[in-house]
């Protein structure tokens, strides 16, 4: 027993340091305003802002749309790459790893080429709406969908698929029937993925320069860059993580029940 404790401590030692340490710093300073002493006053003035408000909204509506766009779209994507031979198949599954290491800022570099101010249809200054945000979201993140379940139909049995279809079923049927109760768990698992990460994507809505949209994270950039409200940018940052931690213990909670 003390030699696994000796074996846990380096771990968690470096955890401490790299991570809850600084979480711990900025737990801190959300309580010390630039009054001096120790108060909840920051976070008076923060949730009493329309700013920080309307932040809060536009975080939560844009992840969670994001979020069933690549459900919708990753689902049937892995779909066709799954069971639809075509040439190419295998390289297609193969590029969406590739895909899964690119920064989110050369994602939305792309399409600035194409909705951008000077892009293909840059009149229309698409990328600059919360419609482009949430183009370049779902275009981003769809993947991060398609990788688990494209491991989940690995698994599926095609001799239940063949022996739908024998018996007579369509495709709509066999896709309802036999292949999306499989893929359930691997829809949860990169649903939820993907929600926390729309929760906190800072480099999207930065290089789309959507002026009108302020997420949490934009808002810690602003307070804390451009006004020098460390105090203010703290508690925004400290409410972006508990949302963040919340939604994890939520999907541990409902997957333990559903016995996944």
């Amino acid at each position: 027993m003390s030699r696994r404790l000796l074996w846990t401590f380096p771990p968690v030692t470096v955890l401490g340091l790299l991570f809850l340490y600084p979480l711990a710093l900025v737990l801190q300073q959300s309580f010390r305003p630039d009054s001096g002493g120790t108060s909840l006053q920051p976070y008076a003035d923060v949730f009493s802002s329309e700013l920080f408000r309307t932040a809060l909204w536009t975080t939560v509506w844009i992840a969670v749309v994001s979020t069933l766009g690549c459900l919708v779209l990753g689902f049937v994507l892995a779909l066709v790459i799954a069971f639809v031979p075509f040439p190419g198949a295998r390289t297609v599954a193969r590029f969406i790893d590739v895909y899964l290491s690119f920064p989110s800022f050369l994602i939305t570099l792309a399409l600035l080429f194409i909705y951008g101010t000077t892009g293909i249809v840059g009149s229309f200054q698409f990328l600059a709406t919360p419609w482009g945000v949430l183009l370049a979201e779902v275009t981003y993140f769809t993947p991060f969908v398609m990788r688990p379940l494209l491991a989940a139909f690995s698994q599926v049995d095609t001799a239940q698929v063949e022996a739908a279809s024998s018996l007579g079923a369509r495709a709509p049927r066999i896709v309802r029937q036999v292949i999306l109760p499989e893929a359930l768990p691997a829809l949860a698992a990169g649903g939820s993925l993907v929600l926390v990460l729309c929760l906190n994507e800072f480099g999207i809505v930065l290089f789309t320069g959507a002026k009108g949209v302020t997420t949490l994270p934009m808002l810690v950039y602003s307070k804390a860059i451009l006004e020098s409200d460390y105090p203010g940018a703290c508690v925004v940052a400290v409410v972006n993580v508990l949302i963040s931690v919340g939604l994890y213990g939520l999907y541990r909670v409902v997957s333990r029940r559903a016995g996944a």
